[in-house]
């Protein structure tokens, strides 16, 4: 039962305890409430809530993580015999109140076991302590409690260097009196010391104390980043985003409140929050910031969190951040996937201690452990990368604004494209609206043209993925010296390997999955390329041969190898890039491409959607979007939304310099209203009309929406699964008596995936309270469990 305790196989060892704690356990078992209880050893006496332990599981005592959500002297009557809990596991300070009581909202909001959603929290690296070493720190025994007559005397005593080291000693303890603590080298540095020998002689002398302490050792140097950032002088700020910064200034220190910052691409929401960052930092300044305290350390400042979709891909951003507020990043701690883990437990180290203020990362940053928030910064906040595709499924928008109500302070959303859910909300006035209608000086919208690609086809003879406006704006484009970005959100060379006989209609599809393969040219394979999977990764050869009317298969559609394969053939003079899932394997492909192409030195980039996020080089001149109806197609009502934001943000690109830019977007739907109004840069009437439709159906975000996905290799058993659970929820919809919506079970659009068969039942409801009551109530009885066979996914962002 949900805030029930549990006690797993207990021993029959006596307790003797310092009290009993209540431990969710790092591993997939549901006792959501709660978790199990244990008795704490006198030797660990004063574990708190939020700290890490290690604690027995099973009948074989199988030493297992966990974390402390509750404390007591009193044991839980239900359980006779208690183990105890082995360990602390984690030897820094524990999670914050408020991260603690943010993963009891996430575990019940998005039906996850409590202790995978503290396992989320922390990263792997901070775990297994990676990159931790011991090292050596000294500082100096002041005499008669630091005294100044005392430590003269006493430094009239020493010599040379001896003088000069216990001087920088001692300066250090009084710069921090409840720490001052060294190491040897920096302290020989400090002092012109060549070697230690001065140092290890003042320990040998008393005159310094010494002390191994753990210390994170990695290479990240945030210097580089800075460099991308640093700008000669924060620009005026225009009429529109002083009304912003003031707007938010005001709300600091005043509790929850959020922001929606809607401004089009360009006209400077990144120096909007820069600015609100550096208005929380001039409050602590003049002492009307909160600080927290603990016994021993410094008081902690509030700090900053600031979310952007996938840091590999935004350098110029975190470097703006780095530059402004850090010496070579002292003050801010990136968090993303791009780091080693080494690195990650350091920057994570830095954020617990309060040694970094701010940090920049991507979904899981929402998760940075800073004493005290300040500020939460959500940048693209429309973006389908903050959901995340597992255990626990939450979308690091929403719990970004559900740890700022926690922490009692703002949260700005900010996009050119807001997200219809965050657009609504700031109509209906929960979310207060800022808009950024123009440009910063000496940029302009681009001028966008709609291409007709059935047209094209018919007046133009051979296959081309270029249109001839496309090919001629390219041509001039390089002419004049400027940078062209081609949007592709389909990788690959040809998405369909079929028979030609029409008669026939065979297709070569996934052995595993309900999908068609994709053809990869690979000039070094003998059959000169591969078909993958792009939903189970498996690899075929290509069939030259319809295995059914045994015609010579032919390969088409198109992705960007074909795309690439065109521009080599047709602009052979032009420098080129491409960036998409194929290319990109690690965080240095990331690097060496957007640096090359920011530098000058490529002149064209190809890529899928990732080029369309944060991209700022004021030479690009010309956007292309090779194929505006890859997403539009799809089965999912979020498609049309989906469209306009990557063509608008795609077309954001251009014209962020002197130049005004132009934008071709080709299309065989010229007249659907998302590529239409994407065009028009007209957001307003999108959104309009698409909240119209919605609500006349009851679509997010006129309504909430959870989605449980079943899947089984075996067909049958899936099939009655799927009906038990389906009746399930009806019977708890009745039972409750509350208005929720139950459709299915059907087959998923994908009804194949891995070789594994996929039903989904959907719930839909006028509000979201309704929907945790039916979730909640199935998983109280048991009959809902979130494993590798039934994904429960509460505020689906996609339905494929």
């Amino acid at each position: 039962m949900l805030g029930q305790t549990h006690n797993l196989f207990a021993d029959d060892t006596p307790p003797v305890t310092a009290g009993y704690v209540t431990v969710a356990l790092e591993r997939s078992i549901d006792a959501a409430g709660g978790g199990f209880s244990y008795a704490v050893p006198l030797a660990l006496a004063g574990l708190a809530v939020g700290q890490r332990v290690t604690v027995p599981l099973g009948r074989g005592n199988k030493p297992t993580s966990g974390w402390v959500v509750e404390t007591t002297d009193k044991p839980d009557p239900a359980v006779k015999r208690f183990k105890h809990v082995l360990a602390v596991a984690d030897d820094g300070p524990p999670l914050p109140d408020a991260l603690v009581t943010l993963a009891r909202w996430i575990a019940a909001y998005y039906c996850c076991p409590l202790g995978m959603v503290f396992g989320t929290m922390m990263p792997a690296a901070v775990k297994r302590s990676t990159g931790r070493k011991m090292k050596r720190r000294v500082r100096a025994v002041m005499q008669n409690d630091g005294d100044t007559e005392a430590e003269t005397e006493t430094k009239g005593k020493l010599k040379g260097l001896q003088a000069a080291v216990y001087e920088a000693a001692c300066a250090a303890v009084k710069k921090e009196p409840k720490a001052g603590w060294m190491d040897p080298s920096d302290l020989a540095d400090q002092a012109g010391a060549k070697t230690n020998a001065s140092v290890m002689q003042l320990v040998k002398k008393g005159l310094l104390e010494e002390k191994k302490v753990a210390v994170v050792e990695s290479d990240l140097d945030l210097r580089a980043q800075r460099a991308a950032g640093e700008v000669d002088a924060p620009p005026t700020l225009m009429q529109s985003q002083a009304a912003a910064v003031n707007a938010v200034g005001q709300a600091l220190g005043k509790g929850f409140s959020v922001h929606l910052l809607h401004g089009i691409t360009g006209s400077g929401k990144t120096e909007v929050y820069l600015r609100a960052i550096a208005k929380l930092f001039e409050d602590e300044k003049r002492g009307n910031a909160t600080c927290l305290e603990s016994e021993g350390s410094p008081p902690f400042l509030p700090g900053v969190i600031v979310l952007v979709p996938e840091i590999a891909l935004t350098p110029q951003t975190v470097g703006r951040f780095i530059a402004r507020f850090g010496q070579a990043g002292g003050g801010v701690a990136v968090l993303h996937s791009g780091l080693t883990a080494a690195q990650r437990n350091a920057q994570w180290g830095r954020l617990r201690r309060g040694e970094a203020r701010i940090a920049v990362g991507a979904r899981s940053a929402v998760f940075a452990p800073l004493p005290k928030v300040g500020l939460i910064i959500v940048d693209e906040e429309h973006e389908g990368s903050y959901k995340q595709d597992q255990l626990p499924r939450y979308h690091a928008r929403d719990v970004a604004i559900r740890r700022a109500q926690l922490e009692g302070c703002p949260v700005v959303l900010g996009s050119a494209t807001p997200s219809l859910e965050s657009y609504s909300h700031a109509k209906a006035g929960r979310f207060a609206l800022h808009s950024l209608p123009d440009r910063v000086p000496g940029a302009q919208l681009p001028q966008v043209e709609i291409v007709d690609l059935q047209r094209e086809r018919q007046e133009r003879k051979g296959i081309h993925l270029l249109s001839r406006r496309l090919e001629s704006l390219m041509q001039s484009n390089a002419a004049a010296g400027g940078q062209t970005v081609l949007l592709l959100n389909r990788r690959g060379y040809a998405n369909y390997i079929a028979c030609p006989d029409h008669r026939c209609g065979w297709m070569m599809r996934c052995h595993h999955c309900d999908v068609t393969m994709v053809y990869h040219r690979e000039k070094k394979l003998p059959s000169g390329g591969v078909v993958r999977c792009h939903h189970c990764q498996a690899e075929q050869m290509l069939e030259r041969v319809c295995p059914e009317s045994g015609h010579s298969t032919t390969v088409f559609g198109l992705g960007t190898q074909r795309v690439e394969e065109e521009i080599s053939r047709k602009f052979p003079q032009l420098k080129m890039a491409r960036m998409d899932a194929d290319t990109m394997r690690n965080a240095d492909d990331y690097r060496r491409v957007l640096e090359g192409f920011t530098s000058g030195e490529t002149d064209l980039l190809l890529g899928t959607q990732m080029i369309a996020k944060g991209l700022d080089v004021e030479n690009v001149r010309l956007v292309g979007v090779v194929s505006a109806d890859t997403a539009l197609n799809l089965p999912d009502f979020r498609a049309s939304e989906r469209t306009f934001q990557l063509i608008a943000q795609v077309a954001g690109r251009a014209g962020r310099g002197k130049y005004r830019g132009r934008v071709v977007v080709q299309t065989f739907s010229p007249e659907d209203p998302a590529i239409v109004q994407a065009a028009a840069h007209d957001f307003e009437s999108f959104a309009a009309g698409e909240l119209e439709s919605r609500e006349g159906v009851g679509l997010p975000p006129s309504g909430r929406m959870a989605r449980i996905v079943l899947r089984d290799l075996d067909l049958p058993k899936l099939q009655k699964r799927s009906q038990k659970l389906a009746h399930a929820l009806r019977e708890a919809v009745t039972r409750l008596n509350v208005t929720v919506r139950v459709r299915g079970p059907v087959a998923c659009s994908i009804a194949r995936i891995a070789d594994h068969h996929r039903h989904q039942v959907e719930l839909m409801a006028d509000s979201a309270a309704p929907i945790q009551q039916v979730l909640t109530d199935l998983r109280n009885a048991g009959k809902l469990i979130s494993d590798t066979h039934t994904a429960v996914d509460v505020d689906p962002v996609s339905l494929l």
